[in-house]
């Protein structure tokens, strides 16, 4: 009986062993995979913020779109064009005064 002790406690170290091995394995790709989310986690926000401040300039950017594009459908009317002559230049038609006022 004493050599069946003597072979299991043999055994049990290499088990316990193994064991160890495996746990430390487990811990090691468990931190990686933690760091790895982290690190994924702040690009993520970064690209969030980017997005956010790209897609702000693009609504301005349609806004000044839509603007300029009414501007030129304006620059078509001769009436348009006329008053702009008028109130920007000064320019008046013959025979019409312009009239100033302080």
């Amino acid at each position: 009986m004493a050599a069946a002790v003597d072979n299991k406690a043999p055994g049990n170290a290499g088990t316990k062993r193994r064991f160890k091995l495996w746990m430390m394995f487990i811990v090691l790709f468990m931190g990686w995979a933690a760091y790895t989310i982290f690190g994924q986690m702040q690009q993520k926000n970064a690209t969030g913020v980017k997005l956010t401040t790209i897609q702000g300039k693009i609504e301005t950017s349609t806004k000044e779109t839509e603007a300029l594009k009414r501007q030129i459908e304006r620059l078509n009317d001769p009436e348009y064009i006329e008053q702009l002559a008028t109130k920007e230049q000064g320019m008046v038609k013959k025979g019409e005064q312009q009239i100033f006022s302080d």
